[in-house]
């Protein structure tokens, strides 16, 4: 396994994990000037200082953009707001390829408006990346579906275990991959065998860092630092690595009630070092 005391550049932030603090372009400053070498930012932080300016950015500070939030969010309750949902996606495959990124992280959706079946959100979901890798490979941008916990089933992702994004991607073929973070898989009892199988068929594209709280204050607000909780951080990553993996590791943290209550920049500093202590 990487020593990762050693290889600091390999940390990236999220943007989320300091959003509520800095916009971007204080984010890629503030990264930069504690020698932290990749991000991964947000699709509406990106609008709000525009393309352009965080593209410049990111080049004038030398950063590694190791995914693209979010693309996903397939599901609609017609016709015209699936295409709209693709239409979108293909703008954030633009997007990512300004910025250089690694790949655009795919949050799928979950049940369409008004809507209690989950077996057609998934269909959805499976077309909807179908049509968008018409558009990605023709591109040469990757797409990573992000499985997310089954709390976020209904409004977020049907896609809840990793065993679901590897089969997809075993269905849909090249250019699709698969972003494990640990928040929403730590739990699976298959974990360690899909992740193998992930590696040998090179689908893995991403890996997402924080902590489970116990206990929980929010269900979307209220991740934890690594370390606080009780996910075997280090064990993941081994069996992500053992399986192939050797891209960054990425930070990202939602925490309303902590860590975007504190100095940005003493959130990068525990970062860093958790990064390097506990991950």
């Amino acid at each position: 396994m990487r020593d990762l005391s050693r290889r600091p550049e390999l940390l990236s932030i999220n943007t989320a994990t300091v959003r509520q603090q800095w916009s971007l372009p204080q984010i890629i400053e503030g990264c930069a000037r504690q020698e932290i070498r990749a991000v991964a930012p947000w699709r509406d932080q990106v609008a709000q200082c525009g393309l352009k300016t965080a593209a410049e950015l990111v080049k004038k500070h030398d950063l590694r953009i190791s995914g693209y939030c979010r693309g996903g969010m397939f599901t609609a309750p017609d016709k015209a707001g699936r295409q709209a949902a693709l239409d979108d996606n293909r703008r954030a495959v633009d997007e990512a390829l300004a910025l250089n990124a690694e790949c655009l992280v795919l949050v799928v959706g979950g049940l369409a408006a008004g809507s209690k079946d989950i077996a057609d959100a998934r269909q959805q979901v499976r077309d909807g990346i179908a049509s968008l890798l018409d558009y990605s490979r023709a591109q040469g941008m990757k797409l990573a579906i992000e499985p997310l916990h089954p709390m976020y089933a209904a409004d977020r992702a049907c896609v809840n275990t990793l065993k679901q994004a590897n089969d997809l991607c075993q269905a849909l073929g090249a250019g699709i991959g698969v972003a494990v973070d640990v928040y929403h898989v730590w739990w699976d009892p298959e974990l360690a065998v899909e992740i193998a199988r992930a590696g040998k068929n090179n689908w893995l594209y991403a890996f997402h860092v924080c902590d489970w709280l116990v206990p929980t204050r929010d269900l979307l607000l209220d991740r934890g630092m690594m370390g606080d909780g009780i996910i075997d951080i280090a064990g993941i990553r081994r069996q992500v690595e053992a399986a192939g993996y050797n891209g960054t590791v990425e930070v990202e943290i939602f925490s309303a009630q902590d860590w975007w209550q504190r100095d940005p920049d003493e959130v990068l500093r525990v970062c860093r070092e958790r990064y390097a202590s506990v991950c």
